[in-house]
């Protein structure tokens, strides 16, 4: 079986316990409007142009053999219907301001890359975690993974938005150390304006995990005018303690580091003019948190 991912993160240390390789797939059913990694929403592989690395030099377009590249100002765009995906521009460019963003992998070849860092999982307690996107997508290819992770003895963890059947959820379970799931707001009306969704079977899958006794983190991404008020912040203290299997929560404060990523996909970024929280309201938060009984942590 064959997957789509975009990037094997390694060294990572803010995805689970220890030293861990984060592997990234592709594609994700949210949108929600802060998302940091928006190249791993679309399920397919793509081309990224950095307007501001490119010379215009047109190597690219010479080597386009579907002549999909044409010069228009003070950039070279792409003709959509035209472009294959085949690389040949990114190949072309020195200066990397055409990049293909995803590659198809089987499962053996990445356990393969997954297994070059054994040596550092052993010694710190980490192993490999699965992100995205939202890896629980291409469930049929995470289960094949994550079995022949656990056939190695390797620690295993997905980071999720639980939007997924209850039984992806499962199938998935049974190979899983630990989960890292998302709570972003517990308002469902909220929820849906800000990430295209309901979050209904989310909750509803976070209280089956806990009741099944899995190892479960809730992670809370702190978005400026999204969740960050008094209200919000309560609705996910009190929800989080009232499952009674979850104790750990870990804050990620919001940045606008993904800008340009967004930039170079063709995609607005709706919170181009967000400003990060200031760290004396990040700090109230963490004390409203505590207040309900968790043990907060900023950062992964």
């Amino acid at each position: 079986m064959r997957g789509t991912i975009f990037n094997i993160m390694r060294f990572a240390v803010n995805d689970g316990p220890g030293i861990r390789t984060t592997v990234f797939l592709k594609g994700c059913p949210l949108s929600c409007w802060w998302c940091h990694n928006p190249e791993g929403l679309n399920p397919d592989i793509q081309v990224t142009y950095r307007a501001e690395r490119c010379i215009l030099c047109g190597s690219c377009i010479d080597r386009c053999p579907q002549h999909a590249l044409q010069l228009d100002g003070t950039m070279i765009k792409r003709d959509d219907l035209r472009c294959l995906i085949c690389g040949s521009c990114a190949d072309e460019c020195y200066l990397d301001a055409r990049q293909v963003v995803g590659r198809e992998i089987d499962a053996e070849e990445l356990l393969a890359e997954v297994l070059k860092d054994r040596k550092f999982y052993d010694e710190s307690g980490g192993g490999v975690t699965f992100s995205g996107g939202e890896p629980l997508l291409q469930h049929e290819f995470l289960v094949e993974v994550l079995e022949a992770c656990k056939a190695h003895g390797l620690h295993t963890a997905i980071e999720t938005s639980g939007l997924a059947t209850r039984e992806q959820l499962d199938d998935v379970r049974r190979w899983t150390d630990l989960f890292l799931f998302d709570v972003k707001l517990i308002d469902e009306e909220r929820h849906k304006t800000f990430t295209g969704w309901s979050n209904v079977r989310i909750l509803e899958n976070l209280n089956h995990l806990v009741s099944c006794g899995a190892s479960v983190v809730a992670r809370v991404p702190l978005i400026p005018g999204v969740n960050d008020d008094d209200a919000s912040v309560n609705d996910v203290g009190r929800t989080l303690a009232g499952l009674g299997g979850i104790r750990d929560v870990h804050l990620l404060p919001f940045h606008a580091g993904a800008a340009a990523k967004y930039q170079g996909l063709g995609m607005s970024f709706r919170m181009a003019d967000a400003r990060a929280l200031p760290q004396q309201r990040i700090a109230e938060i963490e004390h409203t948190l505590r207040s309900h009984g968790l043990t907060v942590h900023r950062g992964g």
